[in-house]
This record gives C-alpha cells, sequence and structure tokens, in this order.
C-alpha cells in the first residue's frame, strides 16, 4: 500500500494566488512557508513574520525559491487577506486527511473560540468553530462564524469538512441539536452531547428517568458505572458517571438519531479546604458503557487545554489586533497549524518552549516542519 504524502509542499502547492501575475513578485508557497515557520517560532504579528524571515533569509534559500528575497511587512499582510480562507483551508484539510490516514482518529472534540483582538468599531471579534483530534492532537478544521450568528450554524459546516467515519464527536451543550446528531450520524460518526437548559424538554426527561431509576435503585434498568478520582496541585476530583441504555420516557426520541444512552456525571472538587460539587448530563448515540462515556467527556476538554489554551498563553491570539476577517482567520489557521506540528514534536518541553527554541535554533526548526509523521524531505 503507497504511503500517502506528508509533506506541506505537496498540500499547499495548488492554492491559487490571489494576485495579479505582474504584482508576484514573491511565489506564493515562500510566503506562506515563511509566514508558518515564523507562526511556529512565535511572531504575533506581519512586522515580526517579516523580521523573521530577513533574520532566516539564509537559512530559507536552501529551499524556497525567493527570487526577490523576503517579502516586506505589508506584502505577507495583503496577501493573506486576499487569500481564500476556504481555498487555505482546503489545502490545510488534505494535509490533515493525510495525516488522519497515516494515524486514525478516534474522538473529535468541537468547541468555539473568540480572537477578542479582531473586533472593530464596526465589526464584532471573529469566532471560530475548531474541531481537534483529542488523541492525537491534530486541529482538523476551523469555519468562521458569521456576523450576527452562532456556533449552531458553523458546527454543521465543519461536520461537512470532516471525515467522521468510525469516529466520536463530542460537542458542549451549544452543539446539542437533533440536526447536528443526525448529521454526524449521517457522516458515519457517532456523538456525545452534553444536554443543558437549551434543551428543557430533553433535559427535564432525563432528570425523570435518573429520579426513576434511583427510587428503585435502578432495578431492572439497563445502566452502568464508571468512577474516577484524581489528586494534583493541591486538588482532588471525583467523577461519577452512569448511563442508562435505551432509556424509555424521552419525547421526541426518535428526532435524536439513533440515540442509544443518557448519561449522568456528578462531579465533586475540593480544593483549599472547600468542596463545590456540579451535576452535567449527556447523551450519546454509541452502544457503549460508562468508561466509554466517562473518557470522552473527559477526553473533549483537550480542545480548550491543549488547542484554546495554548491559543491564548503561548501565541497570544486575543493580543492580536488583525481586523481583516481573510488575514485573521489565515492567521489562526497558521497558529493552529504551528500548534499541531509543536505537538507532534517528541521532546517533552512546553509548546512554549519549543517555539522559543524553533525561533532560536534552525535545525530544531527543522525537526519540528518534518515531525508532522516525518514529513517525508519532499
Amino acid at each position: 500500500m503507497t504511503r500517502p504524502s506528508l509533506s506541506i509542499k505537496t498540500h499547499f502547492a495548488k492554492l491559487r494566488d490571489p494576485r495579479r501575475r505582474h504584482r508576484r513578485l514573491h511565489r506564493l508557497l515562500d510566503i506562506v512557508t515563511i509566514a508558518l515557520c515564523a507562526v511556529i517560532a512565535g511572531c504575533n504579528s506581519w512586522t515580526d513574520i517579516a523580521a523573521f524571515g530577513r533574520r532566516r533569509h539564509s537559512w530559507f534559500q536552501k529551499f524556497l525559491t525567493l527570487p526577490n528575497g523576503i517579502p516586506a511587512h505589508d506584502t505577507f499582510e495583503r496577501v493573506l487577506e486576499r487569500l481564500d480562507p476556504l481555498a487555505f483551508q482546503a489545502c490545510f484539510r488534505q494535509w490533515m486527511l493525510a495525516l488522519v490516514e497515516a494515524l486514525g482518529v478516534e474522538q473529535i472534540a468541537i468547541d468555539g473560540k473568540t480572537l477578542r483582538g479582531s473586533g472593530a468599531s464596526h465589526l464584532g471579534p471573529l469566532q471560530l468553530v475548531s474541531a481537534w483530534a483529542t488523541k492525537n492532537h491534530l486541529t482538523l478544521g476551523q469555519v468562521a462564524v458569521e456576523e450576527g450568528s452562532n456556533e449552531i450554524t458553523a458546527i454543521p459546516k465543519l461536520l461537512e469538512l470532516l471525515d467522521l467515519h468510525g469516529a466520536l464527536v463530542s460537542i458542549d451543550a451549544i452543539g446539542c441539536q437533533k440536526e447536528i446528531a443526525e448529521a454526524i450520524r449521517a457522516g458515519g460518526g457517532h456523538y456525545v452531547l452534553t444536554v443543558k437548559e437549551n434543551q428543557p424538554h430533553l433535559l427535564a426527561d432525563i432528570q425523570q428517568c435518573f429520579r426513576q431509576a434511583f427510587e428503585t435503585n435502578y432495578a431492572q434498568v439497563n445502566h452502568d458505572t464508571y468512577e474516577t478520582e484524581e489528586h494534583g496541585h493541591g486538588r482532588q476530583e471525583q467523577r461519577h458517571y452512569t448511563i442508562i441504555r435505551e432509556p424509555e420516557g424521552i419525547r421526541d426520541q426518535e428526532a435524536w438519531k439513533d440515540l442509544q444512552a443518557i448519561g449522568m456525571c456528578y462531579s465533586e472538587r475540593t480544593a483549599g479546604g472547600e468542596t463545590s460539587a456540579e451535576l452535567r448530563y449527556f447523551i450519546g448515540s454509541k452502544k457503549a458503557g460508562a468508561r466509554y462515556y466517562g473518557r470522552a467527556l473527559r477526553n473533549h476538554w483537550q480542545i480548550e487545554n491543549c488547542l484554546h489554551w495554548q491559543m491564548d498563553v503561548s501565541f497570544r491570539e486575543d493580543e492580536n489586533r488583525t481586523q481583516h476577517r481573510n488575514a485573521a482567520q489565515n492567521l489562526a489557521l497558521l497558529r493552529r497549524i504551528a500548534v499541531t506540528l509543536l505537538k507532534r514534536h517528541p521532546s517533552k518541553d512546553s509548546i512554549a518552549s519549543k517555539s522559543r527554541q524553533a525561533g532560536w535554533d534552525t535545525d530544531f526548526l527543522e525537526e519540528i516542519l518534518r515531525g508532522s509523521a516525518n514529513l517525508g524531505n519532499e
């Protein structure tokens, strides 16, 4: 079986240049590659990206054409403004699909993030909905939320971009919609969706099912349980998951495509001598036990801890003031490519540390670029 190509050049070579031919002093692939390397090294502005390129000019010459040297900062800005985010993402998606084919994906977490610095007086900040492969630490795609809309409209568009076959898709309460559940199943995936007050009938029916089961000590109720306990950083947290398989009494149950289980998670957290408790509910389409669903719900928050937190802390995304919508989306995608490559490098150092090392040492930066499942020297 032929191994899929995993090189950046292979998957971005067909990206259409938005400039007129007589204005193309610099090759589009050169611009994108320099920008990606600069973002990996922690650059957060057009000026920084251009300065990084100038400082690393001799290194870039080893593998880029650079017919007119390193582009100026306004060239990076203009090109990323004009570059179609959907076309840019399509190239990125093909690259990630090659990685997925090589690695396999078990769970896809979907969640939204606001780029706070991208707002203007006439325009609110850009909101992006991203998909994250929890086991593989891969960004699989992103979709911008349309102005005046919310994540509910963006999630189906993102699902259309993804290969869902065999994967479990986890989404917080805003994605708990009948149409989204149906789209996931139609795509060949399974879902686990958090249930909150935005689905009042579903929430009330789930609560009633658990009340009735509790009153009879779950007699003749097809159920399963799973418990976890964690200690660290002065905190202690216990979680108790209970699922009821093939529940009865859920209104419009047939509208929730292939609903197989309802679940409840009771958690207690003790920190600083104070204890707090939380009760959460969820639904799932897979015939699986409480352990499976419990782990999936915990893994879902990797998109916050491993992606969104890194965007703000390591890449200072909220500080970036890029307001042009295309440029903001494309720069955000470069950051997500960067965090994917940095996480795939085997070093145990933090993302921030690896980013700094990539800025200091071009040998280490080359390791990062080749680290995408052995990028292939192509």
